[in-house]
């Protein structure tokens, strides 16, 4: 990126909190690690940045920018994971002449680390969805779809570990209900299970069986409703291992991270970066081998 370009870049350090966890480094006695957690969510194929015309969002956003951010900080920083939470389809021509494909191609060369499926990303069909997911050099994490009836099996994972130097982080994705947004020829036999128990079995999976440090649900549920659907709060109010749910659907613009109280009145964090590609979210954690056990955290909202 140009120089003349870094001033739409703008770092924000928003809060700081502690967060406790239930299992916490077993595996390591000496010193602080510091885990740095970039999300993006519902992009809907904002390939450009926004026309310099544009009323809210003048010249900001697009893939370019991001990949330039997203590069500076792995210097910056040792440990480093991307995700991202779904709707990477649909709302500008780029995906009605692609397909799909360049923002597939797009995000291998930034190197995400695993995404999960929004509803958008169903909209040229399940048959489409296929091709594009096995394109993709990065895992799609999808919990709470069967999808081993649809052309999709074999193609996303229930679950992925991933180790950061002697981290060793659990990624759960979590899927909203496809009937009533998605035409069902379009999704045809992938099938949606309740997310809040299927999230809840893995995390304490994850947590138990694979000690995992910290478990990170990548959903598109939403961050939260005025009745009772399920959304990304819930879900963390009604969790017990889960330390982190970075969201979409909703395209919910944040300052700072919720903190949510969990099953055994822990904190949960739970964090959503707009839509459009307009921001990059991010999260440092800091984990402190002590007698109790803390994470700090220091969110980030870069404007891109």
């Amino acid at each position: 990126m140009h120089s003349s370009r870094r001033k739409f870049i703008k770092k924000s350090l928003v809060g700081v909190s502690a967060l406790g966890l239930s299992s916490l480094l077993s595996n390591c006695v000496t010193s602080d690690l510091k885990l740095t957690i970039l999300h993006t969510n519902d992009v809907h194929s904002q390939i450009d940045p926004f026309p310099k015309n544009h009323s809210r969002w003048p010249n900001q956003g697009g893939f370019a920018r991001r990949a330039e951010l997203i590069q500076q900080i792995r210097k910056e920083q040792e440990h480093v994971l991307l995700f991202d939470c779904g709707d990477i389809f649909q709302g500008t021509p780029y995906f009605n002449i692609y397909k799909g494909k360049l923002e597939i191609e797009l995000m291998n060369k930034m190197g995400y680390d695993a995404a999960t499926l929004g509803n958008h990303e169903f909209d040229n069909g399940i048959e489409a969805l296929a091709e594009n997911v096995s394109r993709a050099d990065f895992p799609f994490v999808c919990s709470n779809y069967d999808l081993s009836d649809s052309v999709l099996n074999g193609l996303t994972i229930p679950y992925k570990i991933i180790q950061k130097g002697r981290l060793k982080i659990g990624i759960i994705g979590l899927g909203i209900e496809l009937a009533g947004l998605v035409n069902p020829k379009s999704y045809k036999e992938a099938k949606y299970n309740e997310p809040m128990e299927v999230a809840n079995e893995l995390a304490s999976r994850l947590k138990g069986d694979d000690a995992c440090d910290a478990v990170i649900v990548i959903s598109h549920l939403g961050y939260k409703y005025k009745d009772e659907r399920v959304s990304d709060v819930v879900v963390a109010e009604n969790s017990k291992n889960i330390d982190v749910i970075l969201g979409g659907h909703t395209h919910t613009f944040m300052d700072e991270p919720d903190m949510v109280l969990n099953q055994d009145g822990r904190k949960v964090i739970v964090s959503q970066a707009g839509w459009g590609g307009l921001q990059l979210g991010r999260l440092d954690l800091n984990f402190s081998v002590n007698n109790e056990k803390t994470v700090a955290l220091v969110n980030s909202i870069y404007h891109v």
